[in-house]
């Protein structure tokens, strides 16, 4: 039977519940465990499909194509939890579910509530999200203990956990032990209170882990357990980290998380969490051998959250090529009306993300035709691949007015363009090209040469293409198309041919890339970034193998 395991959290927010769940889900599955995740998210749009990056960070796309938290990147890149649309649930969704059904009848004529309804209705997605054969499902409540829209999650979940039974369902809880540099100390009064909310409803938190910037003394610990009403040994330590925050499962198992959580809900003791492959990552970024400094060109700058993905994607390739990478953050607005050579020079690469919209694109071109000109590594994702066409088309092939129509519909030349099956679309939420699809790589191309295989899958999100009728011309010039989706003859990969790495993809591959296994496109454009510093005579040194 598969056992349940609660993360709420308190105090403030963005303590980090996602990376420790992560990090949990990691001790699990080193003790041979399989381990499900699953996030309830308190706000009611129905997904954050709809939300601007600055509202809530990225847009995580999951294999099966549904728009979610990004909290589910940080769940895959620590796991091999399986990832899907059961994996978010929303406060909007299960509105929107319970509404359906009272519509339809399906309640009978009674009076729709919140207790019973709502509270039953999270309860099932806490069913779909536990999948077949999981041994231990990880259920992090987003929000905040205390917070108004998290009551009906907190409250389904002490429903839950009663009718599951002692020993098949553990709250643990995460907090933040504040420290006041004034008095050189740290508090606990906040932890005591943000426990006070959860008992209040009547939650219990079996493992406390506290957040803090100085170690934990003897005495706060015993001072936690008295008050909060938790046993001393697991009332845990979670310090931030030095270095990286895959540091965070070997710094929780040294502090004896999941030997608690082994013992509280009465698993194998047997079997112990081996994280030598952990520990030798920690070493790589504690230890590179060297560094490269990589502008990201976005329009989403200001919120770091906002490319997640693409930042840890990139520290993972440099951790996989013993380097450390720097970003430099470049607003792709500011260099729409200047010369960017200022702004770029002395970088060793250039990533143009995605985005939406008509804001930054023309500095994003401009970004693209400096890395061309200078022969600076240069990867684009998404609207950054749809950059490097339009430039492309312009300044290579000499097409005067090409474009987007995402842009300017009435354009003279659509080098990109809506799809066909868009066109009919009218809502916003969970209707562009989503999830993963196949791709076949053209033999020969740079493409082919890193990826190693001659068809691969990755996740989409998206409206507008490449426009097949400037195919034929743009080949012709050396913009190679190296990655078709064969069944519509989507353009999915373009490339200059005979460049070590100036290369654009239509799909999100910062999606797949984990610490452990860097994605072979991000691998390949460090390992390029340091070549050309190398050129550059900056201090560097050769990559070497991730393996």
């Amino acid at each position: 039977m598969t056992q349940f395991i609660f993360v709420t959290g308190g105090v403030v927010s963005s303590l980090g519940k996602g990376i420790t769940t992560g990090a949990i889900a990691v001790l699990l599955e080193k003790r041979g465990l399989k381990v499900s995740i699953q996030k309830l998210d308190p706000y009611i749009n129905v997904d954050p499909g709809t939300m601007s990056p600055f509202e809530h960070g990225e847009v995580y796309v999951t294999e099966d194509g549904a728009e979610t938290d990004l909290d589910m990147g940080h769940y895959e890149r620590f796991s091999n939890a399986t990832i899907n649309r059961y994996s978010n649930t929303t406060t909007g969704s299960i509105y929107s579910e319970v509404i359906r059904k009272e519509r339809k009848g399906e309640y009978l004529g009674k009076t729709v509530q919140v207790i019973p309804h709502i509270t039953d209705q999270i309860q099932e997605e806490i069913l779909k999200g536990a999948q077949a054969g999981t041994d231990v499902a990880l259920v992090e409540v987003g929000g905040t203990a205390g917070d108004i829209e998290s009551l009906p999650f907190l409250e389904a979940i002490r429903q839950f956990a009663l009718k599951k039974g002692k020993g098949n369902a553990l709250f643990l809880h995460l907090t933040l032990l504040p420290y006041l540099s004034a008095s050189g100390e740290m508090k606990t009064k906040p932890t005591q209170q943000s426990v006070g909310k959860l008992r209040e409803i009547g939650i219990q938190p079996d493992i406390l882990v506290c957040r803090c910037e100085q170690p934990m003394t003897q005495r706060m610990r015993e001072k936690i357990s008295l008050f909060c009403n938790v046993v001393l040994e697991d009332v845990i330590q979670e310090k931030d980290v030095d270095t990286t925050i895959y540091e965070v499962p070997i710094d929780l198992k040294r502090e004896g998380l999941d030997d608690a959580l082994v013992r509280h809900l009465g698993l194998d003791k047997g079997s112990v969490a081996d994280l030598s492959d952990w520990k030798a990552l920690r070493d790589r970024f504690a230890n590179p051998k060297g560094e490269v400094e990589i502008a990201v060109v976005g329009k989403y700058i200001e919120l770091h959250d906002a490319y997640k993905s693409i930042y840890e994607s990139l520290a993972h390739a440099g951790a996989g090529n013993e380097h450390k990478v720097r970003f430099r953050k470049i607003s792709a607005e500011d260099l729409a009306n200047t010369n960017p050579q200022k702004a770029l020079e002395g970088v060793d690469g250039v990533l143009v993300p995605g985005g939406f919209g008509e804001r930054g694109l023309e500095g994003k071109i401009n970004a693209v035709q400096w890395a061309r000109e200078n022969d600076v590594p240069c990867f684009g994702i998404c609207f950054g691949m749809q950059a490097m066409v339009i430039e492309y088309a312009r300044n290579v092939v000499g097409i005067e007015g090409a474009h987007t129509t995402e842009v300017k519909p009435d354009c003279a030349h659509p080098v990109i363009d809506l799809m066909q099956e868009q066109k009919s679309v009218e809502d916003k939420g969970g209707t562009m090209r989503l999830g993963a699809y196949p791709c076949r790589l053209a033999e020969g191309t740079r493409a082919a040469d890193i990826y190693g295989h001659d068809m691969i899958f990755e996740r989409h999100r998206h409206r507008w293409e490449y426009n097949n009728d400037y195919r034929q011309q743009l080949e012709a010039s050396g913009l190679a198309s190296s990655g078709l989706y064969e069944d519509k003859g989507l353009v999915e990969i373009v490339e200059i041919t005979g460049r070590d790495f100036f290369l654009g993809v239509q799909y999100h591959p910062e999606y797949k890339s984990k610490p452990l296994a860097p994605h072979p496109l991000f691998l390949q454009f460090v390992h390029a970034a340091i070549q050309y510093a190398n050129t550059a005579n900056r201090p560097t040194t050769q990559p070497v193998s991730a393996s």
